[in-house]
């Protein structure tokens, strides 16, 4: 059997880490992007739920099958950061948007990972009051992620969203700067910032912020274009 390509085992790696045992028998409620697009925001994809087959334990025998002898295999990083970094490093030097596509979609479900069981249920009724358009609900449901795990970017990033559609941007682009200053590559709070700096004015520091999210994910989707645009609009202030 050929050994498995190491991207593909670093995205199955992600999506066992990113799928708590508790959750795998229920369906996940559908959980919000961070911002982007004008007329709202796109839901972040519900963590999957199709795990890979559990491999054989060294040294397991089956009727009828000889034992094969086994080819040297990488290392699979277990510490979450170390696992992050080779897949941004993967991201960043992918050849096409389907080349991009699963291991843009790996990393997003490690965002997710809090390592609380409690965080993870306010996390899914947060995501259920947003579907059900209850975003005041919402917001108490982050409050006390926030409050309970402030180093947990992804709430921070989470709440950010239910600020921006209540159109209230300060608080939001708040949100996604504490996100950003704990997990700097997220580049979806990257761009629900970017697209709050461009709604408010401030295009220089949106550009930046746009040509940031390229060097980590270069196949963003509305991220070169709006680096297009704005690279027009801001040279036409003489800059």
């Amino acid at each position: 059997m050929r050994p498995m390509p190491r991207l593909a085992l670093l995205v199955a790696t992600a999506g066992l880490l990113a799928v708590p045992g508790a959750l795998l028998a229920q369906e996940a409620p559908p959980a919000p992007a961070p911002l982007e697009g004008t007329e709202g925001l796109k839901p972040l994809p519900a963590p999957h739920n199709n795990l890979p087959p559990i491999p054989a334990p060294p040294g397991a025998t089956f009727p009828g099958v000889k034992p094969k002898q086994e080819s040297a295999k990488p290392p699979v990083p277990q510490d979450r950061d170390s696992l992050l970094a080779e897949l941004y490093t993967h991201l960043a030097q992918s050849r096409d948007a389907a080349d991009a596509a699963p291991v843009a979609e790996a990393i997003e479900g490690m965002w997710l990972q809090s390592g609380s069981d409690t965080i993870g249920v306010l996390m899914a009724r947060s995501a259920k009051a947003i579907t059900d358009q209850k975003n005041d609900l919402a917001l108490e449901f982050l409050d006390a992620v926030v409050e309970l795990a402030p180093d947990y970017a992804e709430g921070w990033n989470r709440r950010a969203y239910v600020y921006f559609l209540q159109n209230n941007y300060e608080s939001a682009a708040g949100d996604l700067r504490r996100a950003l200053a704990l997990e700097p590559n997220h580049f979806k709070a990257l761009e629900g910032l970017a697209r709050i700096l461009r709604e408010t004015g401030q295009k220089k520091a949106a550009l930046q912020a746009y040509k940031q999210i390229l060097k980590i994910n270069p196949y963003q989707e509305g991220a070169k274009e709006a680096v297009d645009e704005l690279s027009v609009e801001v040279e036409g202030q003489g800059i």
